[in-house]
Parts: structure tokens; sequence; C-alpha cells
């Protein structure tokens, strides 16, 4: 999940919340959106390999 800051760059969430705080686990802070996109499907890749 991707949510764009006020700062003006990316940032990349977990899909699902933290059980321990109820919150999104931060995955990174990207300056474009084409790189926060492309480290979520690194991402997703690697969950499943």
């Amino acid at each position: 999940m991707i949510r764009k800051l006020k700062s003006g760059e990316y940032r990349l969430y977990s899909r699902k919340t933290d059980p321990k705080t109820g919150k999104r686990k931060n995955l990174g802070t990207f300056g474009t959106r084409a790189a926060a996109e492309k480290h979520e499907r690194d991402v997703q890749y690697f969950q499943r390999h």
C-alpha cells in the first residue's frame, strides 16, 4: 500500500496491520511512485520465495 507524504515522497506500507501495534509497517520511503511500486513488487515476490 503506497501513500503520498506531505513532503512529496511516497511511503510503502504493509497490506495487513501489525497485530502488535494495530498499525501498518513502514516498508520504506521512496522519491518517486514508480520506485515505490517496484519495491512493492519485490516485496511481494520475496514473500512467496
